[in-house]
């Protein structure tokens, strides 16, 4: 996961942004002539960047009585096979018509020449995304547990889709998932780091070794957390939208699973720079151990190597942050005066809880 660059944000023309030493994020003219092309709104539009992602940038764009969102890649140049708008928006068409909670897709640009890499715009959806703050509608004990309960069955439901047939056996290949997971991050580690962290290589060494074996195949949204689902601004809980699929393919559901447990807030958990939703550390929230009892009660899933997915996804976590600490060791995150230097001891925490989970707590203090 990259962090876009800092820079001009939104400049009025293509002539105005080849003045500048990096290319902006929003050029108005450019997007209101496909908004032209698509019939989406009339007259001059409106922008606000939303969300709290260090990766793809998400617009909320207003023009006359139409409101949408823009949702496109960081700076070029960007990784191999990563940040790929036109497949996450496809991937989002596929699961809506399954029934999956995800916006509607309305128009997808796959030319660069309009914004410098590939977007797509959707509907807006009129929710609440909750991170740092309970929304009173949902802050009742009662509507505390039918949040956190919500959160499991969307999961459920994702993973109960059939993706042997059709659009969505297309979207990946979930034979040897978890192998390609280990592997592909011990290489993301070499060219992420100037520093020696020998925890990194004990807990990849640790879970090639202990390799779990993987059931039915599910969609594996990659990234899924409360932070990334958006709610009905009304209660009771309801889940209007599943948001960010870039990471999505076929795999092993129980790398979602581990994820959302791993990177759960409960009280009295240590903070990581991984805890994108405190809200949860307040009391009536399910606590881990309930979710994964929740979801096990639902899906009937043996959960005996739980502890070796939430360690998969701590050890991966560590890995794409310390991209973010190198970047900024580097300078280039000049004006993040905060997030960027506390990966420096912020990376070897989630380490050290990724080796709780793998059983290698002394190894990783090493």
């Amino acid at each position: 996961m990259l962090t876009v660059p800092d820079g001009v944000e939104v400049v009025a023309s293509w002539e105005s942004a080849r003045r500048l030493d990096s290319p902006p994020l929003l050029i108005l003219d450019s997007v209101t002539g496909f908004l032209d092309q698509h019939g989406i709104g009339s007259g001059p539009i409106a922008w606000q960047r939303i969300g709290d992602g260090h990766s793809n940038v998400t617009y909320l764009i207003e023009r006359g009585d139409r409101s949408v969102v823009l949702r496109r890649g960081p700076r070029p140049p960007l990784p191999k096979s990563t940040h790929d708008m036109v497949r996450e928006a496809r991937i989002q068409s596929i699961l809506g018509r399954h029934g999956v909670p995800v916006p509607e897709i309305i128009a997808v640009c796959e030319d660069e020449s309009l914004l410098g890499v590939p977007f797509y715009v959707m509907s807006r959806l009129d929710g609440t995304v909750i991170t740092d703050t309970i929304p009173p509608h949902l802050s009742s004990a009662g509507q505390r547990v039918a949040t956190s309960e919500a959160v499991v069955d969307v999961l459920v439901a994702l993973h109960s889709i059939d993706v042997t047939e059709g659009e969505l056996a297309s979207l990946g290949f979930p034979e040897g998932y978890l192998r390609r997971q280990v592997d592909r991050f011990r290489g993301l580690w070499e060219v992420n780091t100037t520093r020696s962290l020998p925890a990194v290589e004990r807990i990849g060494d640790w879970l090639g070794r202990n390799l779990p074996t993987s059931g039915t195949a599910s969609v594996v949204h990659g990234d899924y957390r409360m932070g990334n689902l958006m709610f009905a601004p009304e209660a009771p809980a309801r889940v209007l939208g599943v948001l960010d699929w870039e990471m999505a393919t076929l795999g092993d559901p129980l790398a979602d699973l581990g994820y959302l447990t791993a990177t759960y807030s409960e009280a009295g958990s240590p903070a990581t720079p991984l805890e994108l939703t405190r809200v949860t550390r307040s009391p009536g929230y399910l606590t881990q151990r309930q979710l994964a009892e929740r979801y096990q009660s639902r899906t009937g899933l043996d959960l005996t190597a739980l502890p070796w997915y939430q360690a998969l996804a701590l050890w991966k976590a560590a890995i794409f942050s310390e991209a973010i600490y190198t970047r900024w060791q580097r300078g280039e995150r000049p004006h993040d005066t905060s997030f960027g230097p506390s990966l420096e001891a912020g990376v070897p925490r989630l380490l050290e809880r990724a080796g709780q989970y793998a059983g290698l707590t002394a190894a990783t203090r090493r």
